[in-house]
């Protein structure tokens, strides 16, 4: 039978593609967009710097931004690393939707491309341009083709399976054979083709879409974990000694870092702690922060392997306290 041998998680934020320089510039873009405080009421930059602790302004002075990237950057460097140390024969990628691939007219709650392969453009989703500053934008390039759109390998077989075998389950999967017309790829799966995989021998990709972001129908923790469990059986399902791996793209806390709810995932993770994950307070998981229910499902697909190595680096950017909580970790 098929088996999960290996699982992963990475932040996917812009700011891991920034540069030195253009690290002190993400106060441009936290002053204006919307935020959440650590308990999901929405707040305004203002009210969060004026109840900042004065000593964030140290920590994000330049030379401390620059060295907790480095950090970051390592345990980037460790993630790809140990994929391509495992020699995989497809990768499940555990990743939310942004607008990107699946819109207003249609959003479900979890979804499986099944195409033979996904094409990662050289073009910004549009609205993105629209929105975010050319600097910005010119960083989040890096999620996307230097000079051309290329299509990336789909373990199409293996992602029918998974589709039918969690239909058996009772999950009622969306599922997609195709992009929409004149789009790549979006940022969960992308950041995974571009910064983790070897461009050279990129492994055949699963992506598996999670509504994290979108109200009414996010699914809820607990149905996270469980998806993350009936993965793992039907890949154990699949003819053949095939390896497979997992990987949670996204997350952890943002844009409001959260240490304290970071440090318990992660830790719930090492510890198999399946009830601490089901019942994450879904008050905490708003806006970015919703991609911590791509770690709960690897989690649940994992629960045979041990948290062997993960990396924490409080991202923080601005005063107020915003940022990422970068994370990084593999079982094994």
């Amino acid at each position: 039978m098929a088996k999960i041998v290996l699982g992963l998680g990475t932040s996917h934020t812009p700011m891991l593609l920034a540069s030195d320089e253009t690290l002190e510039r993400f106060i441009e873009t936290d002053q204006k967009i919307k935020h959440r405080d650590k308990d999901g009421r929405p707040v305004t930059y203002g009210e969060l710097l004026e109840k900042a602790d004065p000593k964030m302004a140290h920590l994000v002075a330049p030379a401390n931004l620059v060295a907790r990237q480095n950090v970051a950057r390592d345990a980037i460097k460790r993630v790809a690393q140990t994929l391509a140390n495992n020699h995989l024969d497809a990768l499940i990628v555990m990743g939310d939707d942004q607008n990107e691939s699946y819109k207003e007219d249609c959003r479900p709650a979890f979804a499986i491309y099944y195409g033979d392969t996904i094409q990662n453009s050289n073009e910004q989703h549009e609205e993105y341009s629209k929105r975010f500053p050319e600097w910005y934008v010119q960083n989040r390039q890096a999620f996307f083709e230097d000079e051309g759109p290329r299509d990336y390998p789909v373990h199409s077989k293996l992602a029918v399976h998974l589709i039918e075998s969690m239909m058996d389950m009772g999950f009622d999967m969306g599922a997609s054979q195709c992009l929409p017309k004149g789009e790549g790829e979006g940022h969960a799966i992308a950041y995974v083709h571009r910064r983790v995989m070897d461009p050279r021998k990129p492994v055949a990709a699963v992506p598996i879409f999670l509504n994290t972001y979108f109200p009414p129908n996010q699914p809820r923790p607990k149905r996270c974990y469980e998806f993350g469990q009936a993965v793992r059986k039907a890949v154990e399902a699949f003819p053949g000694e095939e390896r497979i791996g997992v990987l949670a793209s996204g997350g952890l806390s943002h844009f409001l870092v959260d240490e304290v709810l970071d440090r318990a995932i992660l830790k719930a993770c090492a510890d198999k702690d399946a009830k601490f994950l089901q019942t994450l307070p879904r008050n905490k998981l708003h806006a970015g922060s919703s991609e911590i229910l791509n770690w709960v499902a690897v989690a649940g697909a994992v629960e045979h392997l041990d948290l062997d190595w993960f990396e924490y680096v409080p991202g923080y950017r601005t005063p107020a306290g915003t940022g990422t909580g970068l994370s990084f970790a593999s079982w094994t």
